[in-house]
């Protein structure tokens, strides 16, 4: 079966994984991890992608960032890997590939879904963007989307909003229908949000039900 172009919406939020060959380390460190976010500062910049959010696992990356334009996710993430694979294998003596193939997203529509994958990826283990959020460590990487400005007419308020957010996982549902969908390159939202892009596009944003398709009754 062919494999689907990649959905990427120009001006979205984009919910990004990117996984360790044979789910093998990918940092091991703070220094690693401190060499990606440089990459990742200078690849965004010129592309003009803006990074939302980022959870830096020992054997994962997760990103959410809002591509201007179709290549620009892709131009980025392909510049973003080159430099960081480059200083991880001189760094650690090795060779080869680091990542487990193509990096994986989903398209997400505004609003409730968007909160709900920034609130995923800062929940994660590992360095993630939650400190620049809840007022510890503001990182100049990161531009808050809009949703997370209407938690509060305050920094404060902003940011008790989103450790409270925080402290309150994520329903598994919620985040099952998020992973899901950013392996499986869909996109998550409303019906008519899905149904919106869906008739703008020339590629399915979610999967076809299972099975044969219903017979038709004839007359």
């Amino acid at each position: 079966m062919a494999r689907l172009p990649r959905l990427v919406l120009p001006g979205l939020a984009h919910y990004v994984v990117q996984r360790g060959h044979n789910r093998g380390a990918v940092f091991t460190d703070a220094e690693d991890r401190a060499e990606f976010l440089r990459a990742l500062r200078e690849a965004a910049a010129a592309q003009q992608v803006g990074v939302h959010a980022y959870a830096l696992a020992d054997d994962e990356l997760q990103l959410l960032v809002t591509p201007p334009s179709t290549p620009a996710l892709s131009r980025m993430m392909q510049t973003l890997g080159r430099r960081y694979v480059s200083a991880y294998n001189r760094r650690h003596g090795r060779s080869g590939t680091l990542w487990e193939g193509r990096y994986r997203c989903a398209v997400i529509e505004p609003g409730a879904w968007l909160l709900a994958a920034l609130c995923l990826i800062d929940s994660q283990p590992g360095v993630t963007s939650a400190g620049h959020r809840t007022g510890v460590a503001p990182d100049p990487l990161l531009t808050d989307p809009a949703e997370f400005w209407r938690l509060g007419n305050t920094p404060f308020e902003r940011e008790a909003a989103w450790r409270a957010r925080l402290a309150q996982p994520l329903p598994p549902a919620e985040a099952e229908v998020l992973r899901h969908a950013a392996l499986g390159g869909w996109a998550v939202g409303s019906a008519a949000f899905l149904a919106r892009i869906a008739s703008s596009g020339s590629r399915p944003v979610r999967p076809r039900p299972r099975g044969r398709p219903a017979r038709g009754t004839t007359s």
